[in-house]
């Protein structure tokens, strides 16, 4: 039920990026996934080259190797076709409900995870097209497009908030994107200050953790709503 309402906004702001509706039910099917659909519809609509959009997907999608890799220990002696559909089929909440069921019941079989993929992306497919349909029908400023990326990507970053060390890496990975696309003059920018922002936080924290274990910038920041081992505490 939480894709319908996403998924409505993701296609009217596919249509104001000048995606029809079978373009809309491709990318939907092919990609599946919100961020990128997002990302992909604030991108053509500033005109940014092809090459910047297939990097910017490719860096924004790389986390699902490590999702994927926690899920490959629940396909063994899988075919190598049901194992390429299973990964096609897979995002964020499928995986995180697969996930649990398979690490909490063992009876819950591949078939019925692919199953679970598969609903979830009819859903997202239906909703992205009703919105399509519904962006055709009336105008859509696409100063709303900018706007809901920026948002999903300030979420995202929120979420992730976990210590010091991130906050200061998310702080300069701004400085450096403003940096780059000044320099470049083109989104390829982005991609060139997702890299450098990533392998500096990765050597910092390696660094940090190796020489100053203690040091308050891997200290947790506690989450104001409460976690589980919040609530055991």
């Amino acid at each position: 039920m939480s894709y319908i309402p996403i998924g409505l906004a993701c296609g009217i702001l596919l249509n104001a990026s000048g995606f029809n509706v079978w373009t809309t039910l491709m990318v939907s099917v092919m990609v599946f996934s919100g961020g990128a659909q997002f990302l992909i519809a604030s991108l053509l609509a500033t005109s940014a080259p092809m090459y910047s959009v297939i990097l910017m997907m490719f860096f924004l999608e790389l986390r699902y190797a490590l999702l994927g890799s926690s899920l490959s220990k629940y396909l063994h002696g899988q075919s190598l076709g049901f194992t390429a559909l299973f990964a096609a089929s897979m995002n964020d909440e499928n995986y995180a409900l697969n996930y649990l069921k398979f690490s909490t019941d063992k009876k819950f079989t591949p078939r019925e995870a692919l199953h679970v993929e598969h609903m979830t992306l009819v859903f997202w497919t239906i909703s992205n097209l009703i919105g399509s349909l519904i962006g055709s029908a009336i105008h859509i400023d696409l100063t709303i497009v900018h706007f809901a990326l920026t948002a999903l990507f300030l979420y995202m970053i929120v979420v992730q908030l976990k210590n010091g060390l991130i906050i200061l890496i998310c702080i300069l990975s701004g400085f450096l994107a403003a940096y780059f696309m000044v320099l470049t003059k083109s989104t390829l920018g982005l991609v060139i200050s997702t890299l450098v922002a990533s392998f500096i936080g990765f050597m910092a924290e390696a660094s940090i953790r190796k020489y100053f274990p203690n040091s308050g910038l891997l200290r947790h920041i506690k989450n104001p709503a409460g976690s589980p081992e919040d609530v055991d505490e």
